[in-house]
């Protein structure tokens, strides 16, 4: 008799509901791991609404913090019972893209050419971690074991918005003693303002309404917030900088308005780091461009992942030089998700982050 679990299901646009599902069977390389927190991200709000496409019965979300189940015959390092985290991207190791160290682009060649975003699997073209199991695919290449003395709560943030925010301010470059603007402080926003501390960045600016967003803004190592609504944050930006605009801006919303004023606010060589998931095509005015001869530099970003990346970010929050664990702002279990997913996709009462716990 095939043992079940609960799981949540992307069933069609504007529904993702808890069903029951197989428990998976566990491949010679994966490791099926029993799921003991994740979480809902701004992506899984993307497919909830049908603006980013998945397959119907899909289970979503890829957040996982666990144990380890049960280790595939070639999974060597590991034991059973064992604390695990994983990205949420899984990369192969072995692809083009990994090879070429982009694990994150971990694409599939096929008759129509590549994937992007193929290293990001969990709840995209695979099933992911918002359910009572998840298998782990490559599971030597992306299991990362959690450090004695850290909570679930502590590591959750790694596998994705620590991850994502994070490389928005190394994708940055920035540099010891820079000027960062960073565009909307939400969950990824927060980690790309901690991250730009970390990098080095003296005067970081941070730009949300959120009353909640802009405490966490300030206690996480924004010097300045702006309230767009209380004043426009290109002039407050340029006044700040007495004209001479940022070294780097970060776009963590992903509007075509977030990005245009990061270009708005550069200084001439300045680099536009961007982490937003666009959901429409986006437009460079040409005069925010300076008709193309200002020397900007536009990067993007997708969350890396692999054990190694997992194991990094997870030194930074024992090393208590960062705490991210305050942005959990509310506990779910998994029978409550929908109603996690009504709280988190409407932004009410203040969420940051939510822990679901199966």
């Amino acid at each position: 008799m095939t043992e079940m679990m609960k799981a949540a299901l992307f069933v069609e646009p504007g529904r993702i509901v808890l069903d029951d599902k197989p428990i998976p069977d566990v491949g010679s390389n994966d490791a099926l791991i029993r799921i003991t927190t994740t979480t809902i991200c701004g992506t899984d709000v993307h497919i909830l609404k049908g603006e980013y496409p998945v397959a119907k019965g899909l289970t979503v979300g890829h957040e996982p913090v666990g144990v380890v189940e049960k280790l595939g015959a070639n999974v060597q390092g590991y034991v059973e019972g064992q604390r695990v985290i994983a990205g949420a991207i899984c990369p192969s190791g072995h692809s083009n893209a990994c090879l070429d160290g982009l694990h994150s682009q971990d694409g599939q060649s096929g008759a129509h050419g590549i994937k992007p975003l193929g290293g990001w699997r969990f709840g995209n073209t695979i099933d992911g971690a918002q359910s009572e199991y998840l298998l782990v695919p490559d599971a030597m290449v992306n299991l990362a074991p959690v450090p004695d003395g850290l909570t679930d709560e502590q590591v959750l943030m790694c596998p994705d918005i620590m991850s994502t925010g994070f490389a928005g301010a190394e994708s940055g470059n920035i540099r010891i003693g820079d000027t960062v603007a960073i565009f909307a402080q939400g969950p990824i926003g927060l980690c790309a303002t901690a991250g730009a501390k970390l990098k080095g960045a003296t005067t970081i600016i941070a730009v949300e309404t959120v009353p909640e967003r802009i405490e966490m803004a300030k206690r996480i190592g924004a010097d300045i917030v702006i309230d767009f609504k209380n004043a426009d944050p290109v002039d407050e930006i340029m006044r700040v900088t007495n004209g001479r605009g940022v070294d780097v801006a970060i776009e963590a919303l992903g509007l075509q308005s977030t990005f245009e004023n990061c270009l708005r606010v550069l200084k001439p060589g300045g680099t536009l780091s961007s982490l937003g998931v666009y959901a429409d095509d986006l437009t460079i005015p040409v005069a925010a461009f300076c008709a193309g001869l200002a020397e900007h530099k536009i990067v993007t970003s997708l969350c890396p992942g692999g054990k190694e990346r997992m194991r990094r970010l997870m030194n930074v929050v024992a090393s208590g030089r960062i705490d991210l664990e305050p942005l959990v702002t509310h506990r779910f279990k998994l029978e409550e998700i929908e109603q996690a997913y009504e709280l988190f996709a409407n932004q009410r009462d203040g969420v940051l982050k939510v822990a679901i716990t199966p």
